[in-house]
C-alpha cells in the first residue's frame, strides 16, 4: 500500500538562469497547466505575485480561466525579490516559498508572508500538475469501503495491512505500548543530560525564549549519536518493522532529535505551528517518508500533544500554516509513555504548547530509497549545519517579510 508520490528525479536538478525561467520554463508550464493553476488561484482568492530577479520582473495572475504571465513592473499584490539561484530552486521544488524565507533568500516588498506562502500550492499545480486542494477532495474509507475510524489506535500485533491502509488514507498512525517505561526513562535521562550540556550557538541544539525572557535549550540535534539507550530502541524489531509497512522500501535515516517542551515559550522553534516536513521544499523528491515520535513521557491536552490533520498528505495545500480554506479537521494524538506516533512527511502536524506540565519526545524518520536511475547528491541547504541554523529561523522569516504590511510576520507570539 504505497505512500510514495514522488514525481521528480534529483539528478535532473540543474542551475536554471533567470531568463530561461521567465522566457521558457514558466510559459511552457502555463501552456500545460495554466488552467489548473488558475483554478487554484481563484479558489484560494490569491493576489497576483511578482517575481523579481535583479533588473527584471514577471507577474503571475489569472485572466479568464487560466494563469497568465506578464512582463514588467505592473502593480501587483505580492512582490518577491530573490537571486537567480533562489528562483531556480523554487521552480524545481528544491526550496519552497517558505524555505526561501527561512534561509534569507527572498525579500517581500509588497504583500505579506502569508500571501507569499499561499502561492506554494499554486506553484506546484503550475509546475508539477498537482491540483490545488478543494473542499470535498479527500474522503476516508477502510478496507471494506466503510467510513474510516480516524480515532483508531493500533498495537504492534494488529494486522499490518490494516495499519498500512490507515496510514495511506489518514497520513498518520498511533501505536500504543511499543516500549517499556524503564526504556523511556533511560532515553529521558539522556535528553536531560544533553539539554544540560547545550549552549547557545553550539551547532547541536535549538533554543527558545520563555515568557520571562529566559533562553532555554529545547531540542538536542544528532541525538542518536549521543544516546546509547535510544540506539538500542531504534535497532529493535519493535521499531524496525516499520521499514516494511508500506512496501516502498523505507529505510531509517540514522538520525534522531531529542525534544523537551517547556511551559511558557513565547519565541523560537519549540511549539511548532502547523507544517509539513516537506514545508521547506522537495516534496516531489522525498514524499512520503515517515516521521516517528517516540513518547518518552506521554502527552495529553495539558502537556502539549501532537496535532495532525488527517488526509492532508493527500491535499495540495499550504505546507506551512493551516490554509483557512482547508476543510480537513485536526486531531490531537494523546499518548502514553512508550507509545509511538507515525506521520507521513506530507501530513500537516503541529506541537500544541503545554499548559500544565512539560513533555519529552524523540523524533526520527524513515526515508524512501532513491528512485530507479536517480542519483542523490548532498544538498548544503539540508546539511547538519543548516539544520542547526534553524534555531533562529523565526527572525529570518520576519526579516524576509514586508515590514510595511500590517499583517507581517512577527517572531514572538
Amino acid at each position: 500500500m504505497s505512500i510514495d508520490c514522488r514525481s521528480r528525479l534529483q539528478k535532473n536538478v540543474r542551475d536554471l538562469e533567470r531568463d530561461e525561467v521567465f522566457d521558457s520554463v514558466l510559459p511552457e508550464a502555463i501552456s500545460e497547466h495554466g488552467a489548473l493553476a488558475g483554478r487554484g488561484v481563484v479558489y484560494k482568492e490569491l493576489p497576483p505575485v511578482k517575481l523579481r530577479v535583479e533588473d527584471r520582473a514577471v507577474t503571475l495572475r489569472v485572466r479568464g480561466d487560466t494563469l497568465v504571465l506578464g512582463e514588467g513592473d505592473e502593480p501587483t499584490g505580492v512582490t518577491a525579490e530573490m537571486p537567480a539561484d533562489a528562483l531556480s530552486d523554487l521552480i524545481q521544488d528544491h526550496q519552497s516559498t517558505m524555505g526561501l524565507a527561512m534561509t534569507s533568500r527572498v525579500k517581500l516588498t509588497s504583500g505579506n508572508i502569508n500571501e507569499w506562502i499561499g502561492w506554494e500550492p499554486t506553484f506546484r499545480a503550475l509546475l508539477d500538475g498537482r491540483r490545488v486542494h478543494e473542499t470535498g477532495d479527500v474522503a476516508f474509507q477502510d478496507l471494506n469501503g466503510e467510513e474510516l475510524d480516524l480515532d483508531r489506535t493500533f498495537n504492534i500485533d494488529d494486522d499490518r495491512e490494516e495499519m498500512a491502509h490507515f496510514l495511506r488514507e489518514a497520513g498518520f498512525l498511533h501505536l500504543t505500548g511499543i516500549f517499556e517505561p524503564d526504556e523511556m526513562d533511560a532515553v529521558g535521562a539522556d535528553i536531560d543530560e544533553w539539554i544540560a550540556k547545550a549552549t547557545p550557538n553550539d551547532g547541536e541544539s535549538w533554543w527558545a525564549k520563555d515568557k520571562d525572557g529566559v533562553d532555554q535549550a529545547v531540542r538536542v540535534l544528532f541525538f542518536l549519536e549521543k544516546s546509547a539507550a535510544l540506539r538500542e530502541i531504534v535497532e529493535d524489531e519493535r521499531y524496525q518493522w516499520l521499514t516494511e509497512l508500506t512496501g516502498d522500501g523505507h529505510r531509517h535515516n540514522g538520525a534522531a532529535e531529542g525534544l523537551v517542551k517547556p511551559l511558557g515559550i513565547v519565541k523560537g522553534l519549540s511549539d511548532l505551528p502547523w507544517h509539513k516536513d516537506c514545508g521547506q521544499g522537495r516534496h516531489s523528491y522525498m514524499c512520503n517518508g515517515m516521521t516517528t515520535g517516540i513518547s518518552v513521557t506521554g502527552a495529553d491536552r495539558v502537556s502539549g500533544a501532537l496535532g495532525v490533520i488527517p488526509g492532508s498528505h493527500r491535499a495540495n495545500t499550504m505546507a506551512t500554516g493551516r490554509d483557512p480554506k482547508l476543510d480537513l479537521q485536526p486531531r490531537m494524538l494523546e499518548t502514553s509513555k512508550g507509545d509511538v506516533t507515525v506521520h507521513c512527511s506530507d501530513t500537516l502536524h503541529r506541537a500544541h504548547p503545554p499548559i500544565e506540565r512539560p513533555r519529552k519526545v524523540v523524533y526520527s524518520s524513515f526515508g524512501l530509497p532513491p528512485l530507479p536511475g536517480d542519483v542523490v547528491k548532498p544538498n548544503p541547504r539540508y546539511s547538519r549545519e543548516a539544520r542547526a541554523e534553524l534555531t533562529d529561523v523565526t527572525d529570518r522569516i520576519a526579516a524576509a517579510d514586508n515590514e510595511n504590511d500590517p499583517k507581517r510576520y512577527r517572531a514572538s507570539r
